[in-house]
C-alpha cells in the first residue's frame, strides 16, 4: 500500500500529556521522518490499563491529551497516520499468537518489566513468585502487566515497519519484537536461519525485522537527577507547561555547587540539560566557563536554560491552546477515526498473512476505507 518504508512508534496514555524526555527521545525523530517514511503513530490506550485499570476515564482523557500534544508538536495527520490501539482488533489477536512464540522467562527478564515493577509497584521480580503477602498492596500487578511486553511486539509488527523511533529504555522491547519476527518467519514462512535479518521480507517472511532508532538524547534524566524523566515520578517538564512553570521546575534542579567561582561538573544534570536544549556553540561556552569556575552561577545557567526550553515549547503551547475545548476534542476524534480506518486496512492484511502462514487461514474480515 505504501511506496515509502514504514515507521511505527507511539505513546501510552498514562498521563495527561507528554514531556521533554518524549520529545528528545522520539517525537523529534518523528517530526524529521514524516516526509521520508510512511509513519504510523500508535496511542497504546489498552496498555494503559496495566497500571490504570480502575481509572478508565483518566485513560480516555489522557488519550485525547496525547493526540493534542502530537498535533501541537507538529505531527501531521495528513502526512502520518494516528492509530488508536483499542480500535485495531488485529493487534489483540496477534498478541495471543505471538505469546506462543516467546518463552515466559524471556518476557520476565525484560529489563523494562523489572524497572517498571520496581517504580510502579515497589516490588522485586522474585516477589511475584514468592508467598502472597498480606493485603491488596502485595498483590502486585495484574497478569496483563507482563503481557504488555508481548503486546508491544504486536503493536509494532501489525504494521510491518522497518524502523521504530524510541527512547533508550524501549530498546529491549524492540529486541524482543525482532526475535518474534525472526522466529515467525523461520517457523511459518520457511525463511532459512542463515538469511540476514534485513533480507527476511525479500526471502518470503511476513514481517520485516524492525530496527530501533534512538533519539539524539538516548535517556533524558529527570529533574531529580537520578531517574529518567517520567510522568509517574514527578520529575518531568511537560510540553504544555507554562513558561512560568518551566522556569520554576528548572530552578529546583540541585547541583551541590556553592559559588559561581567554584569549578563545576560539566556533566551534572544542569549541564546535561544545557547540552540538550541550548544552541551548541553557546552550550559549549557555558560548559567551559562552568567547569573553570569562570564567574558563572547556577542561577544564570538556569535562566538561560529556561529561555531556551521555553523558546522550544512556546509554538507548541500556542497550537495546544487552540485545541482546548469541545472544538479541539472534535478535531481529535476526527483524526482518530481517519487513522483507525487506514490502520485497520494494514493490520488486517498483516493478520491475514500471519494466519495463512500458521495454517489458520479459514476466512478473513474486511475493513474498507469508506
Amino acid at each position: 500500500m505504501a511506496t515509502k518504508p514504514r515507521i511505527l512508534t507511539g505513546d501510552t496514555p498514562t498521563h495527561t500529556g507528554l514531556h521533554l524526555g518524549h520529545f528528545v527521545g522520539s517525537l523529534e525523530n518523528r517530526l524529521k521522518l514524516q516526509d521520508s517514511y510512511d509513519c504510523y503513530f500508535l496511542i497504546a490506550n489498552v496498555h494503559a490499563f496495566t497500571t490504570l485499570a480502575d481509572k478508565p476515564a483518566d485513560i480516555r482523557a489522557n488519550t485525547v491529551g496525547i493526540v493534542k500534544d502530537w498535533l501541537a508538536v507538529g505531527l501531521d495527520p495528513d502526512r502520518s497516520t494516528f492509530v488508536l490501539q483499542s480500535e485495531i482488533p488485529a493487534i489483540a489477536e496477534l498478541t495471543f499468537l505471538f505469546a506462543m512464540l516467546i518463552p515466559f522467562k524471556k518476557v520476565m527478564r525484560n529489563p523494562t518489566i523489572k524497572t517498571e515493577l520496581a517504580t510502579k509497584f515497589g516490588m522485586e521480580l522474585g516477589e511475584l513468585f514468592g508467598s502472597e503477602g498480606e493485603g491488596k498492596s502485595r498483590e502486585g500487578p495484574s497478569f496483563g502487566f507482563p503481557m504488555y511486553a508481548v503486546g508491544q511486539c504486536a503493536d509494532i509488527l501489525a504494521f510491518r515497519p522497518e524502523l521504530v523511533p524510541v527512547g533508550e529504555d524501549q530498546e529491549a522491547h524492540i529486541e524482543m519484537c525482532r526475535d518474534v519476527a525472526l522466529k515467525f518467519n523461520q517457523m511459518y514462512c520457511g525463511v532459512n536461519n542463515r538469511v540476514p535479518a534485513e533480507e527476511h521480507a525479500k526471502a518470503g517472511g511476513v514481517f520485516p525485522i524492525p530496527q530501533a532508532k534512538v533519539g539524539r538524547i538516548a535517556r533524558l534524566v529527570g529533574l531529580d537527577g537520578v531517574q529518567k524523566m517520567s510522568k509517574s515520578l514527578g520529575n518531568a517538564i511537560f510540553l504544555y507547561d507554562s513558561a512560568k512553570d518551566v522556569q520554576k521546575k528548572i530552578n529546583k534542579i540541585t547541583t551541590g555547587r556553592q559559588s559561581p567561582t567554584e569549578p563545576g561538573d560539566a556533566n551534572n544534570i544542569l549541564m546535561q540539560y544545557v547540552d540538550a536544549f541550548v544552541a551548541r556553540e553557546r552550550a559549549e561556552e557555558l560548559k567551559r566557563r562552568y567547569a573553570a569556575g569562570d564567574n558563572i552561577g547556577d542561577g544564570h545557567v538556569k535562566a538561560e536554560l529556561g529561555e531556551a526550553i521555553n523558546a522550544l515549547l512556546e509554538p507548541m503551547r500556542v497550537r495546544r491552546a487552540k485545541l482546548d475545548g469541545p472544538e479541539g476534542d472534535a478535531i481529535v476524534m476526527d483524526v482518530i477515526r481517519r487513522g483507525v480506518k487506514k490502520g485497520n486496512l494494514v493490520a488486517e492484511e498483516t493478520l491475514r498473512l500471519a494466519k495463512e502462514g500458521m495454517g489458520l487461514g479459514f476466512g478473513s474480515r474486511r475493513f474498507t476505507a469508506d
